[in-house]
C-alpha cells in the first residue's frame, strides 16, 4: 500500500512560486520531492524513507518517485516512459541508469526531474553524491561534457535565473609542469550552468585536466568528488579515498595545492579544507597534512621567465 503523502510547496531551481495545498510537511517529517501538476516546480511530499541497507533504500525511493500519483495536484518526477534500469552504490556514490526515454524530456522538465531525484536520494544515509547514466552512457550537459557527480548543492535557488540559464567565466587553474616539480597557471574559458557553484566547477575542471597541452594533470582521474561547499571563507572539498592514491609522477604537494591555489584565486574562499569521505584526519601520499584548512602556496608556482 502506498504511503500517504502530504505536500509543501518548495521553490527549488524553478522560477515558479507554488502554494501548498492539502496540508504541509511538518518539521522532522521524512519526505521526498515530487513535481507539481503542470511539472513546472517541485513539492515536498511526506514519505517514510525505509531503513536498512543504503542500496535497497535507494531502490525503494526510486520506485516511489516513478509511481504514478492518483492526486492531480502533484505528479511523480520520473515519467512513465522513463525506466530506472539499474542502480548501483560505489562507496557513497549512487549511480542511477535510466532508459533512453530520459533524453526526450524537455529542458525545464529534465532539470526538475533531475533536481527531484537527486535531492530525494541525497536524503538517504550513506549517499553523498549521485551520477546519472542513460543506457549506460554518462548524462551530458548542454556543452556536451558529462554532468558528473551531483548533490543538493547543484540545485540551489538562483534568483532571477531560469533553470536552463548559463554563464561564462575565465578560470585560472593550476596544473603541473612537464617536470612535475612546479605548478603552472593556465587560463580556461568556461560556459556553465548558473545552478552549478563556481567552487565545484573549478574542482571538476581540475579533475578533467588541462586542455591544448597547457600543463599536466594533477588529480587521480579515478577519484570521486563527493561535495564542494564554502562556508565562513573556507572551501570544503570532499573526495573519496581514491584521491589519496597519486596517479602521476609529480610532487605530492602539487596535487593538493593545484586545488588550493585554484580555489583561493577563483572564489571568495581564503583557505581550503580537503576531506576524505567527510573526514579530515588524512594526509596526501603520506606527505601533505590535510587535517587543517590550507592557504595558497605561490612558492610552488613556476616563475615566468618572460616577466
Amino acid at each position: 500500500m502506498r504511503r500517504e503523502r502530504k505536500m509543501l510547496a518548495a521553490l527549488l531551481g524553478a522560477a515558479v512560486l507554488l502554494t501548498a495545498c492539502g496540508g504541509g510537511v511538518s518539521e522532522g517529517d521524512s519526505y521526498v520531492y515530487f513535481l507539481n501538476e503542470d511539472r513546472t516546480g517541485l513539492l515536498k511530499m511526506a514519505y517514510d524513507i525505509p531503513e536498512g541497507e543504503t542500496l535497497e533504500t535507494a531502490r525503494a525511493v526510486l520506485e516511489e518517485l516513478g509511481t504514478p500519483s492518483d492526486d492531480i495536484e502533484y505528479t511523480a518526477p520520473i515519467p512513465k516512459d522513463v525506466e530506472v534500469q539499474n542502480c548501483e552504490l560505489k562507496g557513497s556514490i549512487l549511480d542511477v541508469d535510466f532508459s533512453g526515454g530520459y533524453l526526450g524530456l524537455g529542458k525545464l522538465e529534465e532539470k526538475l526531474v533531475r533536481a527531484a531525484v537527486v535531492q530525494s536520494l541525497m536524503l538517504i544515509d550513506g549517499v553523498n553524491a549521485v551520477a546519472f547514466t542513460i543506457d549506460g552512457e554518462p548524462l551530458l550537459n548542454a556543452d556536451g561534457t558529462p554532468e558528473g557527480l551531483m548533490n543538493s548543492d547543484d540545485f540551489v535557488e538562483n534568483t532571477g535565473s531560469s533553470p536552463s540559464s548559463y554563464q561564462t567565466a575565465v578560470l585560472t587553474l593550476y596544473f603541473a609542469d612537464e617536470a612535475g616539480s612546479r605548478l603552472v597557471p593556465c587560463q580556461m574559458d568556461v560556459r556553465y550552468s548558473s545552478n552549478v557553484s563556481k567552487d565545484k566547477l573549478i574542482v571538476e575542471k581540475l579533475m578533467q585536466g588541462p586542455k591544448d597541452g597547457d600543463g599536466y594533470p594533477t588529480i587521480n582521474p579515478d577519484a570521486n568528488l563527493l561535495s564542494v561547499t564554502t562556508k565562513d571563507d573556507i572551501c570544503y572539498v570532499n573526495f573519496d579515498s581514491t584521491f589519496l592514491t597519486g596517479a602521476y609522477d609529480i610532487l605530492p604537494e602539487l596535487t593538493v595545492y593545484s586545488i588550493v591555489n585554484s580555489l583561493v584565486e577563483g572564489t571568495e574562499a581564503d583557505r581550503v579544507q580537503i576531506t576524505i569521505n567527510g573526514e579530515s584526519n588524512a594526509s596526501y601520499m603520506e606527505t601533505v597534512d590535510l587535517s587543517q584548512p590550507l592557504s595558497e602556496n605561490m612558492d610552488l608556482v613556476a616563475v615566468d621567465e618572460n616577466e
